[in-house]
């Protein structure tokens, strides 16, 4: 999650709405969640009012596990969906975060309230922050000013006994014949974890192999502050191979196909990148203009509506100051 923008995406053409003839209140129209493989449903949860930006996935079986709710603001697009899809208070078994970024878990705490039976999994390194979100709030408050309201909103607590820790490899049951695997995956954040379905092999994966969204063409990492670390997520990528998932499910958008390709050109991506940094950074250059000469040039063709998605999703500056800390790091005995 990163931002080098201010909310002007918010003068463009609003989401649908619709109005409860009950209560009155707005209800978004939402896409109806679709399936992208064998008992897997895409939901988009329009962040910003945008389609085809941040998505979560509804597992099906016995015991459904949802993995991702998107931001605090994009809760009602997600009741709404699962709604859609008969997806009752009771219904819901669990609810699986990759990490604890606002575009990934700030709607946490207002899921877990709306199904009271889901248990929600969490990294070790995450989940005091879903109990007490205080901390990661002020710490999004001083990178995203004004934008952390108009376009994320902020994170409910949960309660902790409603938090369950994964351990990696640990197999969390979502019916007889399925599982979701924990895949520890740190170097994005030390708090990610990525989730391979046993029954259709699609892996889910955060944000630890990038973002690639549908309409803004090239897949870029995502290598935000404060945790970001180069060889811990390369050592992820592998991971991630090592166990031949037959699909890779991307939080920023969808699924992709042909899943060795894609993570041998996010390590390549990734490289190239933190070389391009790391050479800067000795210079005394600046790192984010050092990455825009050199990879913003894959853009040019993209709508500027699409680009500016992208930039306020995943932008340089976010990437740049996440190798800074990352290099200065390295320098620093610990």
């Amino acid at each position: 999650m990163s931002s080098t923008h201010s909310h002007s995406h918010r003068h463009g053409t609003p989401h649908p709405h619709t109005h409860d003839p009950d209560s009155g209140a707005e209800i978004p129209v939402v896409p109806r969640p679709h399936a992208i493989a064998p008992g897997v449903l895409e939901i988009d949860t329009l962040l910003g009012g945008w389609e085809r930006v941040t998505a979560g996935y509804l597992i099906e079986g016995s015991a459904p596990v949802l993995i991702e709710t998107g931001s605090q603001s994009s809760v009602p697009v997600l009741l709404a969906a699962l709604d859609q899809i008969g997806v009752g208070p009771e219904e819901l078994a669990g609810v699986a975060v990759t990490h604890i970024h606002l575009d990934h878990a700030g709607g946490v705490g207002d899921v877990a309230r709306a199904f009271p039976s889901a248990t929600v999994y969490v990294h070790e390194k995450g989940a005091r922050h879903l109990a007490d979100p205080t901390r990661l709030i002020d710490s999004a408050a001083r990178v995203y000013g004004p934008l952390l309201d108009s376009l994320y909103g902020r994170m409910a607590p949960t309660e902790a006994a409603r938090l369950h820790v994964v351990a990696d490899g640990e197999e969390i049951p979502v019916g007889p014949d399925r599982t979701l695997v924990a895949v520890d995956s740190p170097g994005h954040a030390k708090h990610h974890v990525g989730f391979h379905d046993s029954r259709s092999g699609v892996l889910f994966a955060g944000d630890a192999v990038g973002v690639k969204l549908p309409d803004g063409g090239v897949l870029r990492p995502a290598t935000p502050p404060p945790d970001f670390d180069l060889t811990q997520a390369l050592h992820s990528l592998e991971k991630f191979a090592a166990r031949r998932p037959t699909a890779i499910a991307l939080a920023h958008y969808g699924l992709l196909e042909s899943p060795e390709e894609l993570l041998a050109e996010a390590g390549e991506t990734l490289r190239e990148w933190a070389q391009t940094a790391e050479t800067a950074y000795r210079a005394g250059a600046d790192i984010a203009e050092a990455l825009s000469a050199r990879f913003d040039a894959a853009l040019s063709d993209i709508d500027p509506a699409h680009r500016e998605k992208l930039d306020t999703l995943n932008g340089v500056h976010s990437n740049a100051a996440g190798f800074r800390r990352w290099l200065e790091g390295r320098e620093t005995p610990s």
